[in-house]
């Protein structure tokens, strides 16, 4: 049994999404990260950067005490390798998965991150931060929309890869891009949407909406901590 921690973010949604394809047991633990759970002793325990997601696996593999994974790359990884499914075994294959899911990590989260920030939270919009990161995520549209140019999916089959780019690509429109500029990145993102495991990863996280959270106090909790938050 995996005990799943998480909200309906995109970095949420990839481990939902696996856990869904692969059929492994788990519980969802909401981390509601608008109210501060993030903060709480309990969850620093497993996810010491208070992020999310993470996970804790009851049932390793070695047979020994629950694991505990941070990070929704490492999670991937860790959730691979206890499984064997979605990441290829041939030594070339499995490198050109990995490669696009560091891309995704290093990559088009950070950016359409920075994007989602500056468009639509920070208090004051800053014209060429704005421009900057819906042109940056512009770019990685457009690099995603090329490698998928001969190929269904990102690295060969279905994998990881696609599963850590999905659910960046699902805000497209907040991230003022439009879909019809890329049509092979839209032919793709149509297939895995329509993916059953894809449909039941979005409903649970449809089931989780909560009340509206004040603003201020959200954005302050998401976007306003330093070194004092976590120094002891």
């Amino acid at each position: 049994m995996i005990d799943l921690y998480y909200w309906t973010t995109p970095n949420g949604h990839k481990i939902t999404i696996f856990l869904e394809e692969v059929g492994l047991q788990y519980t969802i633990n909401p981390v509601n990260i608008g109210a501060g759970d993030q903060f709480k002793p309990e969850f620093l325990k497993i996810s010491p950067n208070n992020r999310i997601p993470a996970i804790v696996d009851n049932e390793p593999v070695d047979g020994g005490a629950p694991i505990s994974v941070f990070e929704s790359g490492a999670i991937l990884l860790y959730l691979v390798e206890k499984t064997g499914k979605l990441i290829p075994q041939d030594l070339r294959q499995r490198t050109q998965v990995l490669e696009w899911l560091f891309w995704q990590m290093g990559g088009l989260g950070p950016m359409a991150g920075q994007n989602h920030h500056f468009s639509a939270y920070a208090p004051e919009k800053i014209e060429y931060a704005i421009n900057r990161y819906v042109n940056e995520t512009g770019r990685l549209y457009g690099v995603l929309n090329k490698q998928l140019a001969d190929r269904e999916f990102v690295a060969g089959d279905y994998s990881i890869a696609d599963i850590a780019a999905y659910p960046w690509i699902v805000p497209y429109e907040r991230q003022s891009q439009n879909l019809e500029d890329f049509p092979h990145l839209k032919r793709w993102f149509e297939t895995i949407k329509a993916r059953p495991a894809t449909i039941r990863a979005y409903e649970k996280a449809e089931a989780l909406k909560t009340q509206p959270l004040d603003p201020d106090k959200s954005r302050d909790l998401l976007f306003n901590q330093s070194a004092k938050t976590i120094q002891p």
